[in-house]
């Protein structure tokens, strides 16, 4: 064998490769387009699907709020007898400290107050 034939076999090798990697690349590509392609109408869908039950839920939420706002007088009320249920009955304060509810105590009359604290 002399020096062209093996430059030329060498080369012919390096063209089959590199027509391979292309072939390859444009492969990987056309797969990476389809995948997108297919994640793109999947989160279309969702987002319209997502829309639609909120336009749905919407006035049930609405009305909640309303309700809500409505009893809100009662339900602090409500709160205000308990913390004074607390206050007179010290029993109850591990139950009042379990729901998170913090009764407010007044400070003894005739008591200073204390000193607040500059930081």
């Amino acid at each position: 064998m002399n020096e062209s034939e093996t430059n030329s076999a060498d080369q012919n090798e390096l063209m089959n490769q590199m027509v391979a990697l292309r072939h390859q690349v444009f492969t990987l590509l056309l797969a990476l387009v389809v995948v997108s392609g297919t994640l793109t109408v999947y989160l279309y869908r969702q987002a319209s699907l997502t829309g639609r039950d909120i336009k749905a839920i919407k006035p049930q939420a609405m009305q909640i709020i309303q309700t809500f706002s409505q009893n809100r007088v009662g339900m602090e009320n409500f709160v205000k007898q308990l913390t004074a249920y607390g206050n007179l009955h010290p029993d109850f304060q591990p139950i009042l400290r379990k729901y998170g509810i913090v009764p407010q105590t007044a400070p003894a009359p005739g008591a200073p107050a204390a000193p607040k604290v500059k930081k």
